[in-house]
């Protein structure tokens, strides 16, 4: 079907050194200019991020340094992408968490104009997660093709789940499971230990405000130090141990943060 469009929908996607809103910067820019005639127009720039890209993130997006050493910088094709934009409402998947922001982000950093108030923004992520959900009776249908009657039930609840993880052995047994960065988190087995190590992936806590990165070192998943290391932040910052200590946070996660904090000071 064809799309009714008032204004030009400017359908965008990026890669990125990373996932830092802040720090990470854009390499790769695409864009489809959908008009309201049904016509495109269409645009894809390497841009030279003015630093070095991660491994870990050229393993996902095959981007490395060699490919935007001699691309142009934001600063340089800014004012080109800003007019390209122009009159236009925003689409694309999850630009609402990211892609919008770290784009943003990047025009404010060179001073040339993005304004948002006269754009809608659409977000497929979003419509897929509210239309196709994820709840208990949608995987019972999902994996076992049952509706799941008297919901909410402990004992429906229950039973259900069990019929549930027996059909995802049985359907995924023997692929590699891969989280959002492409790190292989194990293979699907027919034991609860290779289930548990995919499900309980990278939680140094049980609330996931302490986590392992991709050099599997523990870090914070929160706050001002969100992705730097746990014993670096310790030792630079105690009193951020103190405040944690103080607040409202879950006992288990207090408890792991002293268990690597003892660990730490008494090497």
């Amino acid at each position: 079907m064809t799309l009714h469009l008032k204004k030009p929908l400017a359908v965008f996607d990026l890669e990125t050194t990373g996932t830092d809103i802040v720090d990470d910067r854009i390499i790769e820019i695409s864009i489809v200019k959908m008009l309201p005639n049904n016509t495109q127009k269409s645009k894809t720039l390497l841009i030279n991020p003015g630093m070095p890209i991660p491994t870990a993130s050229s393993i996902i997006h095959g981007i490395y340094d060699e490919d935007v050493k001699d691309a142009p910088t934001f600063k340089q094709v800014a004012k080109d992408l800003s007019e390209f934009f122009k009159g236009c409402d925003l689409g694309g998947f999850s630009i609402i968490r990211f892609d919008v922001p770290i784009l943003v982000e990047e025009f404010l950093r060179v001073d040339v104009d993005f304004d948002l108030k006269n754009k809608q923004l659409v977000d497929a992520q979003r419509i897929f997660h509210l239309m196709e959900k994820r709840n208990l009776s949608a995987a019972y249908k999902y994996y076992c093709n049952k509706n799941l009657d008297n919901a909410h039930s402990a004992e429906a609840d229950t039973m259900a789940t069990l019929e549930i993880i027996q059909a995802q052995v049985e359907r995924y047994e023997g692929q590699a499971v891969m989280d959002n960065l492409g790190k292989e988190l194990g293979i699907v087995e027919n034991n609860v230990q290779s289930l548990a190590n995919i499900t309980h992936s990278n939680m140094v806590d049980l609330a996931g405000r302490l986590v392992l990165n991709t050099e599997n070192v523990a870090v914070f998943n929160f706050g001002k130090y969100r992705g730097k290391p746990i014993v670096e932040i310790l030792k630079k910052e105690p009193q951020y141990y103190d405040w944690i200590m103080n607040g409202r946070f879950p006992r288990d996660t207090k408890r792991k943060l002293t268990e690597i904090k003892l660990r730490t000071f008494n090497q």
